[in-house]
């Protein structure tokens, strides 16, 4: 039987995560698995670390589809990089929180070895997080640009000097056109990212639901909307005052220019992202402990009151996702 493959994703520019990869590589040696890395992340930490120059390089030396679980060390940017890589296949990610935020992480560094352990034992379960498929299509309607989100995709003014005028579209109808910085369509999971800094709302993970959510609009009609994730939304980009383009980012990650009379079509993916959870917990305090809100004098159903903020501690929502 062939050794089981682990992926680790992370970088060398942090102490903290070329320690933290080092000793995840021990543990997963003492197991019997083989630790696998992306071959930017190899050649970056072997610099550092040489005995990390034999780790199994993904796609070199372990196909995709050979690999069991992504263990991730960073943040949410490390984390949305560790689903690009595991982009068409099966495995899961589990994030273990290297950075200050983290709401897609799993568990924090100091639970580091408890959370690999049990990962090894299989004791964790996957949640299928909602993730957008996108389509570009120029004037004339052929595609020019095809990509995928877990968190967002936005379309925002090329100009910083100018707004972009658009005309958003649901099911095939206009719905309303505004000049504007932009736009985000966002996952319930990239709710608490960018279309929560532009005015959108939260949305709990357990709900299915894309968010469409205007920047800067001028216009009277321009409110954040929730539509099913059945509904197909386009954005028709009519370019500029001074007939200037815009930028389409997934993520903020992947990139394209946007060409004045393209339409941007996004609509569910029918590939989720998966992501390992190791603990059951409500989505609401990981709110209350990711944004530090205030629950001072709160008494609940048990007329217990609550004095102190809860603790920061690794937790996942109870049948959902946490974001």
């Amino acid at each position: 039987m062939n050794a089981r493959s682990i992926l680790i994703v992370a970088h060398a520019y942090r102490d903290d995560t070329v320690e933290a990869a080092a000793r995840i590589v021990a543990i997963i040696r003492e197991q019997g698995a083989t630790p696998v890395f992306a071959p930017d992340d190899r050649a970056g930490l072997a610099a550092v670390i040489p005995d990390l120059a034999g780790v199994a390089a993904l796609d070199e030396d372990i196909p995709l589809d050979d690999i069991e679980i992504a263990i991730v060390l960073g943040g949410d940017g490390t984390i949305l990089r560790a689903a690009e890589l595991v982009r068409g296949g099966s495995a899961p990610i589990l994030g273990i929180n290297m950075g200050h935020v983290g709401f897609l992480a799993e568990s924090e560094r100091d639970d580091m070895d408890d959370a690999v352990q049990r990962i090894l034992a299989g004791e964790y379960r996957v949640e299928e997080r909602l993730a957008l498929a996108v389509k570009v299509r120029d004037a004339s309607g052929d595609v020019i640009f095809e990509s995928w989100a877990l968190n967002e995709v936005s379309i925002e003014k090329a100009s910083r000097q100018r707004m972009i005028e658009l005309i958003v579209e649901i099911d095939r109808r206009p719905l309303s056109a505004y000049g504007a910085d932009g736009i985000v369509i966002a996952t319930p999971t990239g709710s608490t990212a960018y279309g929560f800094s532009a005015g959108g709302p939260v949305i709990w993970p357990t709900v299915q639901a894309i968010a469409v959510v205007p920047i800067s609009a001028h216009a009277l009609f321009a409110r954040p909307l929730v539509v099913g994730p059945e509904h197909a939304v386009a954005i028709e980009v009519q370019g500029g005052i001074d007939g200037s383009t815009g930028v389409m980012w997934c993520d903020g990650r992947r990139s394209h220019e946007i060409p004045v009379g393209a339409r941007v079509s996004v609509r569910r993916s029918d590939a989720p992202v998966r992501l390992a959870r190791l603990h059951p917990a409500q989505f609401t305090d990981r709110l209350v402990r990711k944004f530090q809100l205030p629950v001072h004098g709160w008494r609940g159903p048990t007329g217990t009151l609550m004095t102190e903020t809860l603790p920061v501690v690794p937790h996942a929502e109870k049948g959902g996702s946490a974001q």
